[in-house]
């Protein structure tokens, strides 16, 4: 009996702790998937009632104990990273820079403060075997033949839990296709749950995983009106013999990936192309820059540069699961990260033609990185020299206090704009990190700094920090400016500042207060400022949409640098191509309107019905830019191109 207690049990608390994250994490529990839920929970219970079976009274009870507090932590510590990152921990991710996780203490509590109420019901199971343990324990063993049994159980349960992922097998990301075929650690916990998408996890790190892809390049026109604009004849491409390529490639991957990219459609050259040709550009990635740090009061530099050159108006950046190194990458490269490692470290000995540094400098242009914290952070000392910069950073040449938290950007334009103001032409690349949480006035050095600026403000401390952090940036940039107008060099420079991802930091009450207007979880929370800015200018507006993965080829087309815009992931924004914004969960946006891939639900922009087939394809699109990218991160594959 106490058998039947011990497999109900584990049943049970089970069941309870995935929906207690679905509806945490998802806010959807009673739908079809329900089913799936219910069959890929009976094997792990047949699992654990074996485990805490296979031994004496007092062993099980360890085992048990073990076994249902690590089970509580793991589905505690997902709760915290998606509210996070909005995205489910994959397994894989642990080997990546782990040893670093203390630096977010601070934000791990304080998002576990706002989530205390569903982490509290996570300890229910643990709290009912505590005080039910004797009618739990099992206290005779199983011998040889109840273990035999209980396997047969086993894979009883697992074929008809995955007998029942034929239910809706064509829906996008179907239970079905996130089983076998896609690899999506969030949409596959809300349909298969948290751990069956952990077990396919494990066994994709060990045995690897190949994603297939019917490949799409161009997205169905769900519009009816004809367009009767001449189309540009001139592209951002460059000459590449895909035809010789794909008769000389034995490897079948490699030469779907040829056929795919000689097959995209690239996009036009614009009357922006070239725009700013010849001319420097510094480009800042500024840690945890949002349009709630710009005011023109308190950061006018920002105030002014974002209102005096290009406009866009419509900019996200999705924050993407490994790290916050992801959006960098992503800016970076036009790519999108692979899950499960740090794709910018990973990239260090690829060949990458299209990035700013390697472009600018193929050109003749001084290329420089700075970033005012540890060089080794994210292994950049690897991945900038290969960015094609000399790369400096705290202890690695930058000459500024490395003992304070955050480290001031003031302090690094200071000590670096004179080694390549006088350089004709040069490129250089700011990471920024004053802008770091903890939004705190104490702990928090450049905050503290600043607090004097902020303190009188009606906002709460949280945001007074966030903005005293983003004061030091503005005066970094004032700083500049003055450096290069002294300098001759202004009219001739331009800045572009984009940001790595929202304050996550800051709760999105917190983000709302300061915000213009209320944003939401899912979609607007990632809607960012992108500036790109010259003195000699006049503000363009640009209502596109896009993201992060466009900057590189916007900006590789405004200096006119020849790029083959068909091997990235983003387009230019200034282009006629359609746009795309895609984040971490499979959803996405277009001119059309928005899709959530949780919910499965399509909102139309002006409340017309777009058809099926127009999201089965954009969804196919993405699908497919998954898994280019990774490729090309895995196998080179720009080397494989240009045969480098």
């Amino acid at each position: 009996m106490k058998r039947v207690v011990n497999l109900g049990f584990w049943f049970f608390s089970i069941l309870y702790l995935e929906m207690v994250l679905k509806i945490t994490l998802f806010d959807n529990i009673f739908n079809i998937n329900i089913i799936n839920l219910i069959l890929f929970t009976m094997p792990f219970a047949l699992i654990f009632n074996v485990v805490t079976s296979l031994f004496n009274k007092k062993k099980n009870a360890i085992i048990h104990t073990v076994l249902i507090s690590f089970l509580t932590l793991v589905f505690i510590a997902q709760i915290v990273y998606y509210k996070t990152y909005l995205s489910i921990f994959s397994i894989y991710s642990i080997g990546s820079g782990t040893g670093q996780v203390i630096e977010f203490m601070d934000t791990i509590f304080k998002m576990m403060k706002q989530n205390v109420l569903p982490i509290l019901f996570m300890f229910l199971p643990l709290i009912g075997f505590i005080v039910f343990n004797k009618k739990i324990i099992v206290t005779k063993k199983y011998n040889l033949k109840n273990i035999a049994l209980l396997l047969v159980y086993i894979v009883v349960f697992q074929v008809l839990a995955t007998g029942s992922l034929i239910i809706k097998d064509d829906e996008n990301y179907s239970a079905k296709q996130l089983y076998y075929d896609t690899h999506s650690p969030t949409l596959s916990a809300n349909k298969l749950g948290l751990l069956t998408t952990m077990r396919i996890d494990f066994k994709r790190l060990i045995f690897g995983f190949k994603e297939k892809s019917k490949f799409v390049t161009d997205p169905i026109d769900d519009n009816d009106d004809e367009d009767d604009i001449e189309k540009p004849k001139e592209y951002n491409v460059i000459e590449i013999d895909f035809d010789k390529l794909i008769a000389e490639e034995k490897d079948q991957t490699i030469k779907d990936m040829h056929t795919y990219f000689k097959n995209a459609k690239p996009t036009a050259k614009n009357k922006y192309t070239g725009m700013f040709e010849g001319k420097n550009l510094i480009v800042f990635l500024a840690e945890a820059f949002y349009p709630i740090a710009i005011d023109k009061d308190l950061t006018p530099t920002l105030y002014k540069l974002s209102n005096e050159g290009f406009i866009f108006k419509n900019f996200y950046t999705p924050i993407y699961p490994v790290s916050t190194s992801d959006g960098e990458y992503i800016t970076v490269t036009s790519l999108l990260p692979k899950e499960g490692v740090w794709s910018a470290s990973r990239s260090y000995n690829n060949y990458l033609p299209f990035v700013l540094g390697n472009s600018f400098r193929s050109i003749g242009y001084k290329t420089t990185a700075y970033h005012n914290h540890s060089a080794t952070y994210y292994d950049r000392h690897k991945s900038h020299p290969n960015f094609g910069y000399d790369f400096y950073a705290c202890k690695k040449g930058l000459n500024i206090n490395c003992k304070i938290w955050p480290e001031s950007d003031l302090e690094m334009i200071e000590a670096t704009y004179s080694s390549y103001i006088n350089s004709d032409p040069f490129l250089t690349y700011y990471v920024t990190v004053s802008g770091h949480l903890n939004y705190t006035k104490t702990g928090n050095m450049i905050a503290y700094k600043n607090w004097s600026y902020v303190k009188n403000l009606n906002y709460s401390d949280a945001i007074k920090a966030y903005m005293a952090c983003h004061i030091e940036l503005d005066k970094a940039l004032s700083r500049l400016i003055k450096a290069l107008e002294d300098a001759g060099k202004l009219k001739d420079t331009v800045i572009a500042i984009s940001s790595d991802h929202y304050p996550y930091g800051l709760t999105l009450d917190e983000i709302n207060e300061k915000s213009t207007y209320v944003r939401d979880d899912a979609f607007e929370k990632h809607r960012n400022s992108f500036i790109v800015w010259n003195s000699e200018m006049e503000p363009i507006t640009i209502d596109k949409i896009g993201s992060s993965l466009d900057i590189l080829p916007t900006l590789l087309n405004l200096f006119g640098i020849e790029y083959d815009s068909r091997l990235l992931m983003g387009i230019d924004l200034l282009s006629d191509t359609d746009p795309l914004v895609i984040y971490s969960n499979r959803s996405f946006i277009t001119d059309k309107g928005r899709y959530n891939s949780i919910t499965g639900k399509f909102e139309s922009n002006d409340g017309k019905t777009v058809s099926k087939e127009y999201i089965n394809q954009i969804n196919q699109m993405i699908y497919d830019k998954f898994y280019l990218s990774r490729k090309i991160l895995e196998t080179d594959y720009y080397r494989k191109v240009f045969s480098k």
